[in-house]
């Protein structure tokens, strides 16, 4: 009887076990694994994006004037699919903006980027083309040796609507820069015009290199190669040419990138070539220091003895390493009107990236920490020992009080200097550790630098 028991048991308990397991299983007729979503238009303003169903990247070019601050996207959607953000409202697009496409069980990514088409489409002056940077912001005209840069008319070609100031069938003295303010609608674009005669190069880079082809740092030469680019009339000096006499006057701006070392080198140190570049600057040459260089200020003068950077650090290669939290940037609050900061792609007014997180960085950095070493405690008192002007330091510093990572010496009857110290100006993302090679604020850098060069030079 017991064993009748038992056996009567077990298999009650088995026959609940398995009345359990069919109610809780899950119900897979409701699965939809074969609904669509990809999108089939997307459109705004009546202009209609293209898509790329493989990246699902949507690229939209619309006119010059338009508000991309709040735009209303039209969506072709699939049957039964909704977009995580409302398309029937408007959007800021002054960044990429994602959208997620779900339809049943399934879902597609999209990443909008909105691009304005330049107001300019050309720029000549007696008949020669300028090299128009849309990103910069910037014009460059190269005319023949010996022409008067001080009377010309340029001709210019703009986009339907759109409106310059001043007008183009105006003579402008171009010995130095000159801006143009194209408008439509309540937006404006300020251009920079650079009128170079071939007689004279008034842009050099500088560096340890006896040439720019055996320049071997990556920083260095990837620096090198935009600057000649950019200004292709530019010459290359090196500290050799200097020390046996080169004549330095003929350049407004040199620029000395120095990314190889904590310690300067030695050909920089040649007494020779520190009283050449103190001349030079007396007679109103201008210097743009850059990473490391920033440590020449000293020996160059341009700031009191023991007043150079005292916050110099960075690693090297096999180390450094990624960052993958955060985008490093730089804050600019109150210094906005500043020429070097014109165009500069910002995430909020005052405060631009310059190196995008998941790069592999170095970090070569030659500031000024100002709180706790030196006796500075904020800008205003470093501004008084160094007799420079603080123009920027890293992201949160709203007052400038922090550090001093961009900055100027312009000086009555000299040439301006300006330096730029951040470990974040990195003009070369070393491929380590599966780190990206591309900085999405690599083009910060680049107008940063350009915009530093042409405003040393009309300073002149």
């Amino acid at each position: 009887m017991t064993s009748y028991f038992n056996r009567h048991r077990a298999y009650c308990l088995l026959m609940v076990l398995v009345m359990l397991s069919f109610g809780c299983k899950k119900d897979s007729s409701t699965l939809n694994l074969d609904a669509e979503v990809q999108l089939t238009s997307f459109a705004i303003n009546g202009v209609t994006g293209e898509i790329n169903q493989g990246s699902g990247d949507i690229l939209i070019n619309l006119p010059f004037g338009t508000d991309v601050s709040s735009l209303t996207p039209v969506l072709g959607l699939p049957e039964q699919a909704v977009s995580s953000m409302d398309p029937g409202r408007p959007h800021n697009f002054t960044g990429p903006v994602s959208y997620r496409i779900t339809n049943g069980n399934l879902y597609k990514e999209y990443l909008v980027t909105v691009k304005i088409i330049p107001p300019l489409v050309s720029f000549s002056i007696n008949g020669v083309d300028a090299t128009i940077d849309h990103g910069n912001k910037s014009i460059s005209v190269l005319l023949p040796d010996g022409t008067d840069l001080s009377n010309l008319t340029p001709s210019i070609a703009l986009q339907q609507d759109v409106t310059v100031s001043p007008s183009p069938n105006t003579a402008q003295n171009f010995v130095k820069p000159v801006l143009y303010t194209l408008s439509k609608g309540g937006v404006s674009a300020v251009y920079q015009v650079n009128v170079i005669s071939n007689s004279i190069s008034q842009y050099a880079f500088l560096g340890v290199a006896p040439s720019r082809d055996m320049i071997t740092n990556s920083d260095e030469k990837a620096a090198a190669d935009w600057f000649f680019e950019t200004y292709p009339e530019a010459d290359y000096i090196s500290f050799q040419t200097i020390e046996t006499g080169m004549r330095l006057s003929n350049y407004k701006v040199i620029w000395w990138h120095f990314d190889s070392s904590q310690s300067l080198p030695d050909a920089a140190l040649n007494p020779n070539v520190i009283n050449a570049l103190k001349a030079y600057r007396a007679n109103g040459g201008s210097l743009l220091l850059t990473s490391y260089a920033t440590i020449y200020l000293e020996r160059l003068g341009i700031v009191p003895a023991g007043k150079g950077p005292n916050n110099v650090f960075g690693d090297f290669l096999p180390a450094g390493g990624i960052e993958f939290n955060s985008d490093w940037g730089i804050s600019f609050k109150g210094r906005e009107n500043h020429p070097i900061f014109r165009n500069l792609e910002t995430f909020e007014t005052g405060k631009a990236y310059l190196l995008e997180r998941g790069t592999f960085r170095l970090n070569h950095t030659a500031w000024w920490f100002l709180p706790e070493w030196g006796g500075y405690g904020n800008g205003a008192n470093w501004r008084q020992q160094t007799g420079g002007v603080n123009l920027a330091s890293e992201a949160w510093d709203d007052q400038l009080d922090g550090r001093v990572g961009i900055a100027e010496w312009p000086a009555a009857g000299n040439g301006n200097t300006l330096i730029i110290a951040f470990g974040a100006y990195d003009w070369y993302s070393e491929p380590q550790a599966g780190a990206s090679t591309a900085n999405r604020y690599m083009n910060n850098i680049r107008i940063l630098t350009r915009n530093a060069v042409d405003y040393l030079r009309g300073t002149n």
